[in-house]
This record gives structure tokens, C-alpha cells and sequence, in this order.
């Protein structure tokens, strides 16, 4: 592979995104090392010495295996660029002669192999190592090969799935395929956001109706007062796999439904469960679903049309070593040129998750007509958890979707005393 201009410029480009990701992370750790000894005053009481020591240790631990695992992809990246190895892989790949939707997806399939192995030893230790150390992990091994057997196969199924529908029409419709696709991206969306809870979900979890019959009503109480309906309420047999808590909404139609985990019953009373589902339930019936994806669907279309464009270009391919004009390989070489420019466009979204989630806590006071049991719900799931409740500014600025929390529960707190 020889170095050219617009290769260096990349690489430069590429370099800088990666280094700004790890200098954010590191920022974060140091702080967290030197400021988490201290109780945050909306904590007073309510936490331990020992406690607030494994929150610090659980993020630190967890943040360098992760900073280890971006800089590995971006190093692995770096030398596939510059072996050649795109060049090569592209020429053996039409040396064979294969139709062109077959091509495109043995093609797609190898790079997402490199990269699924890559994950395999991060995930391993993360799972076995970090999440056992700090008795969050409950899996066993059989049961992760097991998931890991069965995502690969359902990876394979959507993407092989998408990737014949996608190059179909980027061989047969011509100039105007990326409008087709756009409009086949948006329906094959919202068709796996349809089977999620019905087809995928229940491949790795069990799902069981609720047994609590207060806590049912408590929450078709909630539903009405907010005007809207759900096709089921749902506990998971998440303790199988880890200690973790989380309650989620998902679905689409007939499809909705209420998800808890089995570790966010044992461990919170009714009250806050409806609280934290008040919570949820608010980015529900503030559309801020609907709008990310109006808002997705928006971003798509203008990068379709781009890629459309460019994909025509000779310079696209000879600057990263490929010799021949292949719409996919085209598709995969901007993929690569849009991912340490999509780190500096990551506050954007990261102020606007914020925006919502602020949102969501108003939906939840106003519904609930008071927040002291969401404020209670929050603290827990912090300690049970172990979340940062001293993430650096600068780091939280950039990558939070949720305010840092001690900020969240303060704003809480004033919204309580008006």
C-alpha cells in the first residue's frame, strides 16, 4: 500500500479521533481517582465509604478494558488501510467470478468476522474478569457461548437479509438507487423493531407475565393516565446473566409492551418502579422515539444521496489501495471515512438524549405529581449499579445520553420543592 495526500490526511484525521476518545476517557479516570472518595451531598447517608469505593473501581476497571478495546479496533483499522489487505481481499473477492449481491456480501461478512473475533476476548474479560470481580456477573460460560452462537447466526440472518435487498437495488435501479434504499432502510427498521420483542428477544430471555397484581395496576393506572396502551407487562429472567437493573419499553403496534428485569423487582419497591417507568413512559408519549427516528430517516437519506455520489469516484478507491470501481467496496471505504469524523458530531446527539431524558423526568413529575420516589429509585439503582457519581465534565459533556446523575437528582430535587 503506498501512502498518498488524501491518505495521510485520513490517517491524520483518524489518529486525532482517536486520541481525543482515549484523552476523554483518561480525563475521566484521573478525575474519578482523585474526587471519588467524596460523597456527593444528594448522597449523604445514603451510601458507605465501601460502597462509593467499588463505584470508583468498577468505572475505572471498566474504562481502561474499554479504552483498550477502541484503541485495538483503531489499530486493526490502521492495518488493514495500510497492509493493502482492502485491495486484496477486493480483487480475490472478483477474481472468483461471483454474482455481484453474492460478492458484496461474502465481502461485508469477512470485515464484520475480523471485527466480531476481535470482540470476542474484551467481552470474555469484561464478562469473567471485571463484571465477576465486582459480583455483577452471574452467567456461565455455556450460556455465553451460547448467546454468542445465537447472535452471530441472527447478525448473519438480518444483515445477509438487508445486504440482498440493499445490493439488489444498487445493481438494478442504477442512479436512483439509494432513494429505494432509503426507503427500504426505513421499512426494514421498523419491521426488527416490530420482531424485537416477539421473534429475537425471547431467544435469549424468558419472558413471563407480571405476578405482582399490585404493581400490574399500578402500572395500567399509570398507561391511562397517560392515554395510552400496552399490549403486556413482562418480568425477564435477566439474574440468569447478570446483576445489572434496567426496565425498558419496546415494540412497535401490537408489539408494545413493558419489559422488567427480574433484578429491578427484587430490589425496588412498587412506587419506584412506577416511578422509573413514569420516566420511561414519558419519552413515549413525547414522541422522542418517533423524532429520533424522523431524525435518523433525515440523516440517512442526505448520507445515501452522498454515498451515491462519491461511490462514482476513482479517487475514493485508489486513495485507500483498491484498483477497481465496486459500488460495495465504495459503501465500505466511506464507512470507514465517516468513523472518526462521526466521534466530533457525538456531542450533538449526546445534548439532545440530555434534552429528552430532562424531559421525561418533567413528564414523570407532572404525571406522578411528585418525584421523591423517582429520586429514591435513582439512588438505588446508582449503588446497585455502581455508577460514576463523579464523571468529568468534559467527558460527560461529550458522551452522556443521561445527565451526569448527582446533576440529575438535584434538578429532581427543586423540581420536588416547587
Amino acid at each position: 500500500m503506498t501512502l498518498n495526500t488524501y491518505l495521510i490526511i485520513y490517517l491524520i484525521i483518524f489518529g486525532f479521533s482517536s486520541f481525543s476518545r482515549m484523552f476523554l476517557e483518561r480525563l475521566n479516570s484521573r478525575y474519578l481517582s482523585a474526587n471519588g472518595h467524596v460523597v456527593p451531598d444528594v448522597f449523604q447517608g445514603e451510601i458507605d465509604e465501601g460502597t462509593l469505593k467499588k463505584m470508583r473501581d468498577y468505572t475505572v476497571a471498566s474504562s481502561r478494558v474499554g479504552s483498550l478495546e477502541h484503541l485495538t479496533g483503531d489499530l486493526v483499522i490502521v492495518v488493514i488501510i495500510l497492509s493493502g489487505f482492502i485491495g486484496w481481499i477486493t480483487n480475490t473477492i472478483l477474481s472468483l467470478e461471483m454474482y455481484y449481491v453474492l460478492s458484496g456480501i461474502v465481502f461485508f461478512f469477512a470485515f464484520g468476522l475480523i471485527m466480531g473475533v476481535l470482540e470476542i476476548p474484551f467481552d470474555l474479560y469484561s464478562t469473567f474478569v471485571i463484571e465477576r470481580r465486582f459480583a455483577f456477573s452471574t452467567i456461565s460460560f455455556r450460556l455465553w457461548v451460547a448467546d454468542l452462537l445465537k447472535s452471530v447466526f441472527i447478525s448473519a440472518i438480518i444483515l445477509g437479509v438487508f445486504l440482498s435487498v440493499f445490493l439488489s437495488l444498487m445493481l438494478y435501479a442504477r442512479t436512483t438507487w439509494w432513494l429505494f434504499v432509503w426507503a427500504f432502510y426505513i421499512a426494514f427498521q421498523l419491521l426488527v423493531l416490530w420482531l424485537y420483542p416477539v421473534v429475537i428477544a425471547p431467544l435469549f430471555n424468558k419472558f413471563e407475565p407480571i405476578e405482582n397484581q399490585e404493581l400490574v395496576r399500578g402500572i395500567s393506572n399509570l398507561m391511562d393516565s397517560a392515554g395510552l396502551k400496552t399490549e403486556g407487562i413482562y418480568r425477564i429472567d435477566a439474574a440468569r446473566r447478570s446483576r445489572h437493573s434496567n426496565a425498558y419499553f419496546t415494540g412497535l403496534g401490537k408489539t408494545k409492551r413493558i419489559v422488567l428485569f427480574d433484578t429491578l423487582l427484587e430490589n425496588h419497591s412498587i412506587d419506584e418502579i412506577i416511578a422509573v417507568l413514569a420516566h420511561e413512559l414519558g419519552h413515549w408519549k413525547l414522541g422522542h422515539i418517533v423524532k429520533q427516528l424522523l431524525f435518523a430517516m433525515g440523516i440517512s437519506f442526505v448520507l445515501l444521496y452522498v454515498a451515491s455520489v462519491l461511490i462514482e469516484q476513482p479517487l475514493l478507491y485508489s486513495t485507500f489501495g483498491v484498483n477497481e470501481t465496486v459500488g460495495y467496496v465504495g459503501l465500505f471505504i466511506l464507512g470507514l471515512i465517516f468513523k472518526p469524523i462521526s466521534l466530533f458530531f457525538t456531542p450533538f446527539g449526546s445534548m439532545l438524549s440530555r434534552r429528552y431524558e430532562k424531559q421525561a423526568d418533567d413528564f414523570a413529575y407532572h404525571i406522578l405529581g411528585q418525584v421523591s420516589f423517582l429520586i429514591q429509585a435513582l439512588k438505588r439503582l446508582a449503588q446497585d449499579n455502581l455508577a460514576n457519581l463523579h464523571p468529568h465534565t468534559a467527558f460527560s459533556w461529550f458522551f452522556y445520553s443521561h445527565p451526569p446523575l448527582v446533576e440529575r437528582i438535584e434538578r429532581l430535587e427543586k423540581l420536588s420543592l416547587n
